[in-house]
């Protein structure tokens, strides 16, 4: 008589668990990552002293010339900072990104999650929500500093509160969505930075001095639909065009890092 011996089924060991309790541990490690490095709050810090320090400008100026500004309301006047105040929280997004690339990290996230789609949606999420939300609460801290110090050259409509907080939103969440996927992408700190910098301030100014056909070109780069959705002053763009050239460029981009992260070797 022999022994039966029952060898149980490995998967039969593992936890059933599901890809959404998945995704939210790696949203956990992600933030418990992002908030864990000095950079983050380094940008944060830098992106809180440009904002401010705009907002308190912008309202002493307007204090010293109150006639030029009949009604001017507070919420109008601060929307411009956002343009330069950006690229503290894009090069964040960005840089979230490339450091695991930079450190080897990245190996161990994927040991620790091995569906790299997971990780991807868990880190572009984690990140461009932080950069979006730091983004609007510096916003609207800028618009109270701006009034407070503008005695009362400035108003705060409550009205017109809505319509800032959903531009300033939508114009960093499109700039985060692209600082993360060019990271995705390119792996490379430095090279994440300058391709941003290019594609967000330098090239749409540039281009459109050299004719029609350049001009064209910069109509569709995602920092020209930036300036005219902060401004409203792009010649040749519209409120819809300019939506259309950011949700092209954030998808896009953010698909070509899901190609690269899924295919490419970690390392490479």
């Amino acid at each position: 008589m022999t022994a039966t011996t029952i060898v149980s089924d490995r998967d039969d060991l593992r936890p059933n668990v599901s890809i959404g309790r998945i995704f939210a541990r790696t949203c956990a490690a992600e933030w418990a990552r992002l908030w864990s490095v000095k950079a983050t709050w380094w940008f944060l810090a830098a992106a809180a002293f440009v904002m401010l320090a705009l907002g308190t400008i912008a309202g002493f100026e307007s204090a010293a010339r109150p006639a030029e500004l009949p009604s001017q309301s507070a919420w109008t006047e601060v929307r411009f900072i956002a343009l330069p105040a950006q690229f503290a929280l894009l090069s964040l997004a960005a840089i979230t990104v490339t450091a695991d690339y930079a450190t080897g990290g990245i190996v161990p996230a994927l040991q620790w999650t091995p569906r790299r789609t997971v990780l991807f949606l868990a880190r572009s999420l984690v990140t461009v929500a932080t950069a979006t939300g730091a983004g609007v609460v510096l916003a609207v801290m800028a618009a109270l500093t701006a009034f407070m110090t503008a005695s009362s050259a400035l108003t705060l409509q409550l009205n017109e509160f809505p319509a800032f907080v959903g531009t300033v939103a939508a114009v960093f969440a499109a700039g985060a969505t692209i600082g993360a996927g060019i990271g995705f992408v390119l792996r490379n700190t430095a090279g994440a930075l300058v391709t941003m910098f290019l594609l967000m301030l330098v090239l749409p100014q540039v281009l459109r001095q050299f004719g029609t056909f350049t001009s064209a070109i910069a109509e569709i780069l995602p920092g020209s639909g930036t300036i005219f959705i902060i401004t409203r002053q792009v010649p040749g763009m519209t409120m819809t065009s300019s939506v259309a050239v950011l949700l092209a460029w954030g998808i896009g981009v953010a698909l070509l890092g899901w190609l690269r992260l899924r295919r490419t070797d970690a390392h490479r």
